[in-house]
């Protein structure tokens, strides 16, 4: 007997359908058990019961209980699509179509009976049946049929024609939460329209609260326009309405991921794995988390189990080469090269493949044959990416004409007086991990990321003004309180970043190098390293590296080139007109000498030298760079000079950047000799 008091049967029912709608299916079986003890043969109770099961996803105690109401009121048609529907959650559709087919002669105008019958019958192959009940279906419920058509135009490519149908379903009605959700999902896939598709969706979750898809759908454009906060309170918001929803897990664990709590990131991961294990891409992104968190041997599980699901999964592989100290064994080298014998491999699956075997031949030792990999790789892969290298170089003319000595003396310490950020800055792959991680493991120092967030507010300052004109030209006409305004920003930005209150904090988004003017301005305090390499270890550096997201300059040598060309002299300028601003620190004096330079840093940011800085590698934070793995060991010297072993296909670097070579320090020049 229940504890519960029952209610008066309407009572009871209201109450449970109130719980339904709340989605606590757990209540509403309680309430209709309560009254079933008192009252075993109300159907009422028993359908509501059936329902609150299937919720649960209880779906072999939801079919006895509607067979069990069948047999007290067998002309109730809903119970027959009930139990239709508690037998096609089984993937029992063969048994589920006859109940279908029941409920509809029983009542002809039950509309979702008719698009059940077209799921069952489209779910065994029985195209024309399933086209018929659909049809019925659509006649049946024309808003529901609007949207419906608009998706029969999305899979057949009619994007236009979808667009219209999803309008017009709204016209008719304009809380059509269905509508606004898919029409949403095509503005945001057309990525023109991102502010009404984020519209769209707070409009349809407000309507209809537990609408779980629409959640997820929100939580998705959030989670790519790097919002990660709101995100996470959408994928929270679809966790509780369905608990058991995998993919909303999965959402929370890369959100999480974004900002830094490696801790709930994991645990949201392993919830949607337990859900639903085979996910490859769940997995994937599993692997990750836990390489960030420094478990290796958990991530290559992760990433391997991604591989059973999906044999093809090309970035899985790419992403175990990318843990940089992991070697493959010979069974999957052997594996990557079939798959690449594909006629019917994917283009990103190649480019991934073609990168993750020439890592696997470079640590053989196969270094011609390692090169082949990295440049197919990288010419395929420079086909899927823009960049613009004449129009790079036409922004740093403009940076450096526009930030003058005039203009920093003109406005001297009218920025944020906040020292709190540590900038390191430079080119991907020449050190800037490393050098964080010295920051990092120090007491008054909290290591974050590359963050977006100065990236950001350059290119927003003048995004409105009515002449057109842009950042940098618009710094010009800026006021000494909008200065300290947007360095006030920046450090409002930056907070959902950082996990701790220690006074100060690293930024090491590399493509800031760009921006230590505008740095100055807005926060004249802050620090600013600049982690340097060897131009070829450098560059090389970066054309092996296959980039989740942006440094579209390398992958072609001849872009990687001239960016560099332009790093260098735009560290020049910076140099020239605010010396001591920043501080060359180069790799390879970091690992021959690292006391000295861990001092050298440590001056510059103004923080008194603790040992556990040179033992940075026994600090266990999460690091989320490709560098992860290698910052975690001692110091090594192993890298200097690794360009040496390609130094045959290097010619063009050879001639480009032999003036900058001629200046370089000896130790940094001869290094790996």
């Amino acid at each position: 007997m229940s504890s519960l008091q029952p209610l008066a049967k309407d009572a009871s029912i209201g109450t449970a359908l109130a719980a339904m709608q709340a989605n606590r299916p757990l209540r509403a079986e309680e309430i209709c058990r309560a009254y079933l003890d008192l009252n075993p043969g109300c159907v009422e109770h028993l359908r509501m019961l059936g329902t609150a099961l299937s919720k649960q996803g209880r779906y072999a105690e939801s079919e006895q209980t509607v067979r069990l109401a069948i047999s007290l009121q067998p002309e109730f048609p809903h119970l027959h699509e009930d139990l239709g529907s508690a037998l096609a959650l089984q993937q029992r559709f063969e048994e589920a179509i006859p109940c279908f087919e029941q409920a509809i002669r029983l009542e002809p105008r039950l509309p979702l009976a008719h698009k059940k019958l077209g799921q069952a019958l489209a779910a065994l192959g029985r195209g024309q049946d399933a086209d018929a009940a659909f049809e019925e279906f659509f006649e049946l419920d024309s808003r529901r049929g609007q949207v419906a058509l608009a998706l029969d135009h999305l899979r057949a490519g009619r994007k236009t024609e979808a667009i219209d149908a999803l309008r017009g379903a709204l016209r008719e009605n304009a809380n059509n939460v269905d509508a606004m959700r898919f029409l949403a999902q095509i503005y945001w896939r057309e990525e023109k329209q991102l502010s009404d598709a984020e519209a769209l969706l707070r409009r349809a979750t407000t309507l209809a609260p537990t609408y779980t898809a629409a959640w997820l759908l929100l939580g998705a454009l959030l989670h790519e326009v790097d919002r990660h906060a709101e995100s996470i309170e959408c994928y929270q918001t679809a966790t509780r309405l369905e608990h058991d929803n995998a993919i909303a897990w999965s959402g929370l664990g890369n959100g999480y991921a974004h900002v830094g709590d490696v801790e709930k990131s994991m645990a949201a991961f392993e919830r949607s794995l337990a859900l639903y294990p085979n996910a490859p891409n769940v997995q994937l992104s599993y692997g990750h988390v836990l390489k960030t968190h420094g478990d290796q041997q958990a991530a290559l599980h992760a990433y391997r189990a991604a591989i059973v699901a999906r044999p093809d999964f090309g970035e899985v592989y790419w992403s175990m080469a990318n843990l940089k100290v992991f070697r493959f064994e010979d069974a999957e080298i052997a594996a990557m090269e079939e798959q690449l014998e594909r006629d019917d491999l994917g283009e990103s699956a190649d480019i991934h493949f073609r990168f993750a075997l020439a890592k696997a031949y470079e640590d053989k030792g196969e270094y011609d044959r390692a090169w082949h990999y990295y440049d197919t790789g990288n010419e395929r892969q420079r086909k899927k990416v823009f960049h613009d290298p004449v129009a790079m170089e036409l922004r740093h003319e403009q940076i450096a004409s526009v930030f003058t000595r005039e203009l920093f003396e003109r406005h001297a310490g009218q920025g944020c007086d906040s020292a709190a950020p540590i900038f390191i800055v430079g080119l991907p792959r020449s050190g800037s991990t490393l050098i964080e991680q010295i920051l990092a493991s120090h007491s008054q120092v909290e290591g974050t990321a590359e963050l977006p967030v100065l990236m950001r507010l350059a290119y927003s300052i003048g995004r409105y003004r009515p002449d057109q004109k842009r950042y940098p030209e618009s710094v010009v006409d800026l006021r000494g309180k909008d200065l300290k305004a947007y360095g006030r920003q920046y450090l409002e930005e930056t907070r959902p970043f950082r996990a701790t209150d220690r006074p100060f904090f690293t930024d090491k988004l590399p493509n800031n190098f760009s921006h230590v003017g505008l740095l100055h301005l807005i926060l004249p305090n802050a620090r600013i390293i600049n982690a340097r390499r060897h131009p070829f270890d450098s560059c090389l550096g970066g054309y092996k590296q296959l980039f989740g997201k942006g440094q579209n300059f390398t992958y072609d040598m001849a872009d990687l080139s001239a960016y560099y060309r332009q790093y260098y002299e735009t560290m020049r300028h910076w140099h020239r007109l605010l010396p001591g601003k920043v501080l060359d620190v180069h790799y390879e004096e970091t690992v021959t000498d690292l006391e000295t330079q861990v001092r050298r840093i440590l001056d510059h940011c103004g923080l008194p030298f603790e040992d556990a800085c040179v033992r940075f590698h026994e600090n266990r934070r999460a690091v989320k760079t490709a560098s992860s793995e290698q910052v975690r060991r001692p110091i090594y010297t192993d890298a200097l000079g690794h360009w040496r072993n390609f130094e045959s296909h290097l010619g063009m670097w050879q001639e480009d950047f032999a003036d900058i070579l001629q200046e370089l320090p000896a130790t940094v020049r001869n290094a790996g000799l």
